[in-house]
């Protein structure tokens, strides 16, 4: 099955799980992110990618220019480990990584979850490339895919046991919008795709496309 499929099925299986009313916030929520536009100014393609630091699984400082110092990246942003979602597209693009470090490249996931949370993801779904710390969601502010919780949705997260404040080591309720990039050695970003429906995710066939091309150009 491919993302897109695998995605799909579970959104179908999520929608008899989850009350009613609990999908009745989501789906409010998600309107609004549509209403205010989130990610409609994001960084693009032919945009130069921010040299901001991120943390390793041992919460040591990594740039972005160090990475791109061995290659070329292809970069994920997720919400985090408790999201199934995320947790499938992870595993996706953990079947390609042969096929991404052949290229010279490297496959990086981000988010804003403390080292720990991070090092747990990675260990949950059997990766073998760097998940790192977006510490303060400050790379995503600065590619323009953060977003603030509206009071309903944190509410029903606290429900769900998902601690947003204490995962990320944030004061504030804020999460990333799922993004995909390839960023050239130079910085530039050379793909991009960003979506406000957590549900909807870039196919890594499409991203693994685009590495392969700029790869054989550069």
């Amino acid at each position: 099955m491919s993302l897109k499929e695998q995605l799909e099925a579970m959104s179908a299986q999520a929608v008899k799980r989850i009350p009613p009313e609990a999908l009745a916030v989501m789906m409010k929520a998600a309107e609004d992110l549509d209403a205010q536009g989130v990610g409609d100014h994001a960084l693009g393609q032919g945009d130069r990618f921010p040299d901001i630091e991120l943390l390793d699984a041992a919460g040591s400082p990594v740039s972005i220019a160090s990475l791109l110092a061995k290659g070329p990246l292809l970069i994920n942003f997720y919400r985090g480990g408790w999201c199934p979602y995320c947790n499938l597209e992870l595993k996706a693009y953990q079947d390609r990584l042969e096929e991404v470090r052949a290229l010279g490249a490297e496959l990086v996931a981000i988010s804003p979850e403390i080292p720990d949370k991070a090092a747990a993801t990675a260990e949950k779904n059997a990766l073998t490339y760097p998940v790192l710390t977006d510490p303060q969601n400050g790379l995503a502010e600065a590619l323009g895919i953060v977003f603030e919780l509206p009071k309903a949705l944190e509410a029903l997260y606290e429900q769900f046991g998902n601690n947003l404040p204490e995962a990320n080591g944030e004061k504030g309720w804020r999460l990333p919008i799922p993004a995909t990039y390839v960023v050239g050695r130079d910085g530039q970003i050379v793909f991009a795709h960003v979506a406000r429906d957590y549900r909807t995710r870039a196919e890594p066939a499409d991203v693994f496309a685009a590495l392969k091309a700029h790869c054989v150009l550069a």
